[in-house]
This record gives structure tokens, C-alpha cells and sequence, in this order.
């Protein structure tokens, strides 16, 4: 016997965009832990701790010889990227912190006495596996006010690093297309009152609500958010992406304090699902070696 559906978001958009980002190989961070992982600072976006655990990882090269990061160099190249300069506007921001994603960011080491300026690379574009991909749900950012707060449905880090939010509404709503309602709320909060320092990072922003889906980026007006078209994964694949069981460790992970819907879910995951567009658009766009392409060749600033 099938449950029957269930149309609130948790279940119809949000649950099934969690479990399909642990198929894709994300890791699901509690809130209260990526929440840790900032400082406990709700007015921090960036896992300040994922991102040097990350540059931990990173060398450079002086005078032929390969040394690792200063405990100083990894302190600045956290404190540069975990500041948006949003002064002059969002968008300028944006393209900023896109830059510094592309081309990296100088630091000055010193090596026996020498001076080095070597530029550190936030992201390793050519080795997908060398990055650290997580993501979490209901990420409370403070407002510009500090008074308030937002929580955003779902926020994908690389490196700590959040360049993919997700807002997830149910499938009908009593205005209509509900779709829509996410790409306003999207768009409501990138606001200078609201909360641009995350949007500042973003690079992809997708609106779903469990049957249909669109994308934009920071700054795309409302009619110019649009569906996506998959050219080189096949239904086969993508209906297996989704129907394979996530791991236990991911599944204890996203139903902790869950309870009900982890009884739902195994009723629901029983039966063979079916592809929709939610899923066509996550796993086109949020599978980690597309989600890197995309940000690396696809992304553009336009100067009118």
C-alpha cells in the first residue's frame, strides 16, 4: 500500500530536494552544526571551519620548494572572503567574491626571511573531489538589522563557501503557482534590509516545490528565472539517481527529531518514483562536477 501524498512542503519539496543532494554525494549538515561551524555567528554566511580546514590542504611553491599555509595567511584569506564589501550594491559584490572563487587571492608568507605572494586557490576547479560539498536546511541569517532573522529552505557550501540556495514551497498554494512564491522570496531577500551578505556568495538559486522547478542567479528579475534542460543525463540515470537509498548515516542524519516523516519516507521510498521537474533541475544543475562547471564557465556579468 502507497501513503498517500502529502502537500506540505516538508514533505512534497523539502525531504525529497535533502535526500536527492545525499544522493549527489553532499553531506548533510544538522542546522545546529553549520550553525558551529560559523561561530555560532547567525550574521556569518561562510563555514569559517570547513573553509580553512580546506586551506589546510593548500601549498604553494617558493624558490622550488612546496610549504604549507601560515596559521596568519589561512586567518586572512578566512577574514577577506567571509567579509562581503556590499557598499556599492549586491550585484558588484557578487561579481567580487566570483572573482576571488575563480582566480583565488593573494596572501604574503614569508620563508626564511623572504617574502612571498603567493595566490591561493578557494576552490580546486580541477579536481572536484578535493572540495569539501555540504549542505543544511533552515540556515538562520540575521538580517542587516540584527534584529532579524531569515532561513533560507536549503543552502549548499563548497568549501564552506554557500553558492546554491533553495527555496522549497508546496505543490499548490491558494495564489496559484507556488514556484513563483519562491523566486519572490528569493528575491525579497536580497534586499538591503534583508539578508544580501548571503546572496553575496550565491551562484545558483533554485525555486522548488516538488513537481516543478527554476533557476536563477543573484539579481535575476522574476521572468527571467527558467526551467533547465538536461542534454547529457538520461532519464534512466537521472529516475536511478533518485530512487537509490541515500546512506544510513545520511538518513539518521536528515530524520533526527523526524520521526513521522522517517515513517512516511519509508513507506514513500518503497515504491519505484517517478522523475520530475525538481529533480531534473537538481541533479542538472547541483551534481558537484556540473555545480563546478557551472560556476567556472557559465557565469556572467553583464555590463549592459
Amino acid at each position: 500500500m502507497h501513503p498517500a501524498p502529502k502537500f506540505q512542503e516538508e514533505y512534497s519539496a523539502k525531504i525529497p530536494a535533502l535526500l536527492l543532494l545525499a544522493n549527489l554525494g553532499w553531506r548533510y549538515l544538522p542546522p545546529s552544526e553549520a550553525l558551529a561551524l560559523r561561530g555560532g555567528d547567525k550574521s556569518a554566511v561562510v563555514l569559517g571551519d570547513v573553509l580553512r580546514e580546506q586551506l589546510a590542504k593548500r601549498r604553494f611553491v617558493f624558490e622550488g620548494e612546496s610549504y604549507p599555509l601560515s596559521e596568519r595567511a589561512m586567518d586572512d584569506l578566512v577574514g577577506q572572503i567571509g567579509t562581503p564589501q556590499l557598499g556599492e550594491g549586491l550585484l558588484l559584490a557578487n561579481e567580487r567574491i566570483y572573482n576571488h572563487l575563480l582566480y583565488g587571492i593573494s596572501v604574503t608568507e614569508f620563508v626564511g626571511g623572504k617574502k612571498a605572494n603567493p595566490t591561493i586557490a578557494l576552490i580546486d576547479w580541477e579536481n572536484p573531489d578535493n572540495n569539501s560539498f555540504a549542505f543544511t536546511e533552515e540556515f538562520s541569517v540575521a538580517c542587516s538589522n540584527n534584529v532579524d532573522c531569515r532561513r533560507p529552505d536549503v543552502v549548499c557550501f563548497v568549501n564552506g563557501i554557500p553558492l546554491a540556495v533553495i527555496e522549497a514551497k508546496r505543490p499548490s498554494g491558494s495564489k496559484g503557482a507556488t514556484v513563483e512564491e519562491g523566486i519572490s522570496q528569493c528575491l525579497r531577500n536580497q534586499r538591503p534590509s534583508e539578508i544580501p551578505h548571503l546572496f553575496a556568495y550565491s551562484q545558483l538559486l533554485l525555486s522548488v516545490n516538488g513537481i516543478d522547478a527554476r533557476y536563477g542567479t543573484c539579481g535575476t528579475a522574476a521572468k527571467f528565472w527558467a526551467a533547465w534542460r538536461e542534454e547529457v543525463f538520461g532519464e534512466p540515470e537521472m529516475a536511478a539517481i533518485k530512487n537509490q537509498q541515500p546512506s544510513e548515516t545520511a538518513l539518521a542524519a536528515i530524520f533526527a527529531g523526524r520521526q513521522d516523516a522517517f515513517a512516511w519516507y519509508r513507506q514513500w521510498s518503497a515504491q519505484t518514483l517517478a522523475l520530475n521537474g525538481q529533480d531534473r533541475l537538481m541533479i542538472g544543475l547541483l551534481t558537484q562536477t556540473r555545480l563546478l562547471e557551472m560556476v567556472r564557465f557559465f557565469m556572467l556579468f553583464d555590463k549592459k
